[in-house]
């Protein structure tokens, strides 16, 4: 356990924005994970749980509390476990269980060497293996949700360590139970996957069609995540350091899922996916982008945040860009695609210390 004061918090998230904590620890174990937030709550210092800081915005005044930054490390991994008919898996298979800290490409990769599959359309995601069921992380078809076991935590209001099935984790589109809430701190997540060399059917068409294959049919692991990473890179979705358009947290807004009446709203041309509560999700790419608010796009903002210039759902740090410079293109976006399409997005990442 180390502790640090007066760190800018740019240096450890992926939009490089963020002003002065007020004290750092950095953790290795899980109890000391467990002991630096049970202490702060007994002084009621505020905290910030920090993994790869990668769908975080941190305000230009930082933080006036505790940084905990997650570095645990660890995988277990056993071959001998079984599910039930109606279990997420229906089948057998292996429960890999990864420490919060350990860094969520990693475990993709190590997962399609293994031949543990289930996650391969997740690769070149940055960020730590605890913020997946926070986000219900997903990508090109799959989510976390598919795949996690269980999720285990320490419960900050009862102080005890809590494990969460599934089917309690309260999963939605990019969406938890631990989302939104500081209750929870995330201390490992275990994951519920299939063995072999062919990835789970491929359910996204832009998948589908790098790989060459029809929707639903199946590709070898391996090359379901090389097709990821290359979709990926194109878009400017995977960390860079010398390439300013991921310099970003991500994409910036989810994709609105609306009643019906409002999606019918929409011009023809508009994607439309139906949900099975039959509500309709679009994309927010789309809106934006025919909202007038094209690649590169910076408004008045002289530069320092844009668009990406591969993709309009990311907003990136252009080299010294403020978190108001940020944010104000943020509303920017957001009221103009309120304007045009009376669809009003929402934002991914976490807010810390700021807001929309």
């Amino acid at each position: 356990m180390r502790e640090r004061s007066g760190l800018m918090l740019a240096e450890l998230t992926t939009l490089r924005i963020g002003g002065p904590a007020k004290r750092l620890v950095e953790v290795d174990t899980e109890a000391d994970l467990i002991d630096v937030v049970r202490e702060c709550d007994a002084r009621a210092e505020p905290v910030l749980v920090l993994g790869g800081g990668s769908n975080v915005v941190v305000a230009d005044e930082g933080f006036d509390g505790t940084v905990v930054r997650v570095m645990t490390r660890g995988l277990d991994v056993d071959a001998s476990a079984s599910c039930a008919a109606d279990d997420i898996a229906a089948c057998g298979g292996i429960v890999v269980t990864a420490a919060a800290g350990e860094l969520w490409d990693d475990l993709v990769t190590r997962a399609v060497a293994e031949g543990w599959t289930g996650i391969e359309a997740l690769a070149g995601i940055p960020g730590a293996v605890g913020a997946t069921p926070m986000q219900n992380v997903g990508a090109y078809g799959q989510d976390v949700a598919q795949t996690i076991w269980t999720v285990r935590t320490f419960d900050r209001v009862d102080a005890r360590v809590r494990t969460f099935a599934n089917a309690d984790c309260g999963f939605r589109y990019r969406g938890s139970r631990f989302k939104g809430s500081d209750r929870y701190v995330i201390l490992s997540v275990s994951y519920q996957l299939r063995e072999g060399t062919l990835g789970a059917p491929v359910a996204y068409r832009e998948l589908a069609g790098a790989l060459g294959v029809e929707l639903g049919e199946r590709a070898p692991a391996s090359e379901v995540r090389a097709a990821v990473l290359n979709l990926r890179h194109g878009k400017g979705m995977v960390l860079d350091p010398h390439d300013h358009d991921t310099w970003s947290a991500g994409s910036f807004f989810t994709n609105p899922v609306l009643e019906a009446d409002v999606a019918n709203r929409l011009p023809a041309q508009a994607p439309r996916w139906p949900q099975p509560d039959g509500r309709v999700k679009t994309s927010a790419a789309w809106l934006i982008e025919h909202a007038g608010f094209g690649r590169g796009y910076a408004g008045g903002h002289q530069g320092a945040a844009s668009l990406s210039t591969k993709h309009t759902l990311a907003l990136t740090n252009r080299g010294g860009a403020s978190a108001a410079d940020v944010l104000a293109l943020a509303r920017e976006i957001r009221a103009g695609v309120f304007d045009v399409f009376e669809v009003e997005l929402a934002n991914e990442p976490v807010l810390v210390g700021c807001s929309l």
